[in-house]
């Protein structure tokens, strides 16, 4: 384990990952729909002043806990992710702490859906279950063969270990692999069919007021977070001229997420049964591929 965590450090990271959701949002409305920066700010007080609604007998403890489980796990994901060279949480297997959020994610979706007693949104919970098989298996590759790289599981180390040359320069199948999933980590863009339009809206359709905000809010968080655990994966963490490192996490970061959004509108929609077969016919022997390449040039 590491020194300890500077106070300064726990009190941050919630605000820029708050800092960073809000610039999500804002930057989805100004790519999309050209409405101002405060456009994001505005439907929050609307949603907030909204009443709730509820469908017949809903399970409102499991709607509740998948509603606040998308945002808390994207907050304990945040705590292992290194601003510069400083973290909340020194954890020696920081990667697969991250990769775990991304399952307390899944559950949290899949409860929302399940416990609103509806039938669009439990349609919408088992779409994002068959789109995690689907993505899951390629990305958790991608996050091996970057931990091969640099002989660790821990962040601060990966991002150590790209000193002189950056991991998406040899890594680049990796890198391309790892923001398609982060897309459908969030159900984001083409892979946003837990709340497809063809299924009334999917998994949110019958939240409203607070929960809706609450559940909407938690998505960006996670697209915002796995925009930030690119950096020490593939852009060399905090590494740069002149600036500080946390303040060159930080643009990377915003970089990284801006890319994201403005995917939502750019990329076509990508069917789930064709989707998963290119997960297993493509993406899986690619991300193999560039594990074995990543193993030969650090074996010779």
């Amino acid at each position: 384990m590491g020194e300890a965590t500077p106070v300064w450090a726990v009190v941050a990271v919630p605000l820029l990952l708050a800092g960073l959701t809000y610039s999500a949002a804002a930057m989805d409305s100004v790519f999309r729909t050209g409405d101002g920066l405060e456009a994001p700010l505005r439907e929050g007080v609307r949603l907030l002043g909204q009443q709730r609604r509820r469908p017949f007998a809903p399970d409102i403890l499991l709607v509740r806990i998948g509603v606040v489980g998308l945002p808390a796990a994207a907050l304990l994901a945040a705590t292992v992710i290194p601003l510069g060279a400083t973290s909340v949480w020194d954890l020696p297997v920081s990667i697969v702490w991250f990769n775990a959020m991304e399952v307390f994610a899944w559950a949290s979706l899949w409860l929302t859906g399940w416990g609103v007693n509806s039938a669009f949104p439990l349609i919408g919970g088992y779409r994002f279950l068959a789109q995690g098989l689907a993505y899951e298996l390629p990305h958790m590759f991608v996050l091996a063969t970057v931990a091969l790289g640099a002989g660790s599981l821990d962040f601060g180390d990966v991002a150590a270990a790209q000193d002189g040359l950056w991991f998406v320069v040899w890594m680049p199948v990796a890198f391309a692999v790892y923001l398609l999933s982060a897309l459908a980590m969030a159900f984001w863009g083409p892979m946003g069919h837990p709340l497809g339009i063809d299924i009334a809206g999917g998994v949110p359709a019958e939240l409203s007021g607070p929960d809706r905000l609450l559940f909407h809010t938690g998505r960006l968080a996670l697209l915002a977070v796995a925009a930030a655990a690119a950096v020490p994966l593939f852009l060399g963490g905090g590494a740069g001229p002149w600036l500080p490192g946390w303040a060159w996490s930080l643009i990377k970061t915003v970089a990284v997420l801006a890319l994201l959004v403005w995917m939502r509108g750019r990329l076509p929609a990508i069917r789930m049964d064709r989707f998963m077969a290119a997960a297993w016919m493509i993406l899986i022997p690619a991300t193999l591929l560039q594990a074995l390449a990543v193993g030969i040039l650090i074996v010779t």
